[in-house]
């Protein structure tokens, strides 16, 4: 793409957005250059279309589809500034209930985890219900005794956000910072400077999970779905979890209620009414 790339990376990164979404976006786009076998200022809307069209018959992710359609429609409407509908509709992604863990489930997977770094990491997760990006990015100074919060700052979609800080929580970040001492960043990777790398403590997590004989098929983000749903069972308002979830639609939340135990069974069902008021 030479020069298009170069002004598609400047028009990302004007606007703020995520390093992996520039580079997924650069990706797509280098792909329909190579198909189309033309200059990228050049891709006619027909060209564009096929290529998504295929895309769709690959079997695909949904997800991984509408990228590619955001990335296309980005660069004609932001950086070529050329107009271009591309009329392909977003696939509709199904809609999956998360699995989640219970509370016996979660105490068997924290005893079997035999590194005290995966373990904060994966309370701290658990405790507050972050993302494992926003925890591995999380600084000592973040951490407030004194108001009894966290500070998540620039979490998912650039927003600063905070969540509680429990006293177990607290008692678990002064036993790890008393042995790993860190200065900047809680996590800090062989580089001061950068966090560590994730994929360390996602495989300690599936090694745990397999250590305490957990057969579903949960990894370290269903952390952050137990404790949504758990919060739901104890009855904090949905409201609430959205907003330390950090989600900026409360449908996003509200998936949650499909697996929050008590309201499946404080819900009455119609035929129990009606069993009630008609003698059988």
């Amino acid at each position: 793409m030479g020069k298009m790339r170069e002004a598609m990376q400047a028009e990302m990164q004007l606007r703020g957005f995520a390093p992996r979404t520039q580079k997924s976006y650069t990706h797509w786009m280098v792909h329909l250059v190579r198909q189309a076998g033309v200059p990228a200022d050049r891709i006619t809307e027909a060209q564009a279309r096929a290529f998504v069209t295929a895309l769709s018959g690959r079997g695909l992710s949904a997800s991984t589809v509408n990228q590619a359609i955001s990335a296309i429609r980005f660069f004609f409407q932001s950086v070529v500034r050329r107009p271009m509908t591309l009329e392909v509709p977003y696939q509709r992604a199904p809609q999956r209930v998360p699995e989640t863990l219970t509370p016996e489930e979660v105490s068997r997977l924290f005893e079997a985890v035999r590194n005290q770094r995966d373990r904060t990491a994966m309370e701290i997760a658990y405790a507050t219900g972050l993302r494992l990006g926003e925890v591995l990015h999380l600084k000592v100074a973040d951490v407030d005794s004194g108001r009894m919060i966290l500070r998540v700052d620039q979490g998912k979609g650039k927003k600063d956000r905070n969540v509680m800080l429990g006293p177990a929580l607290l008692e678990t970040l002064r036993a790890y910072w008393k042995r790993y001492r860190p200065k900047v960043l809680l996590f800090p990777g062989q580089d001061p400077k950068r966090p560590v790398n994730p994929t360390p403590l996602q495989k300690a997590f599936i090694q745990a999970k397999r250590e305490a004989r957990i057969q579903k098929q949960v990894s370290f983000h269903s952390l952050r779905h137990s404790f949504a749903t758990q919060l739901l069972d104890s009855g904090v308002n949905v409201r609430t979890i959205q907003s330390l979830l950090g989600h900026r639609s409360l449908g996003t939340t509200q998936r949650y209620t499909h697996v929050a135990g008590d309201y499946l069974k404080v819900t009455r069902s119609p035929l129990d009414s009606l069993r009630k008021t008609k003698p059988r």
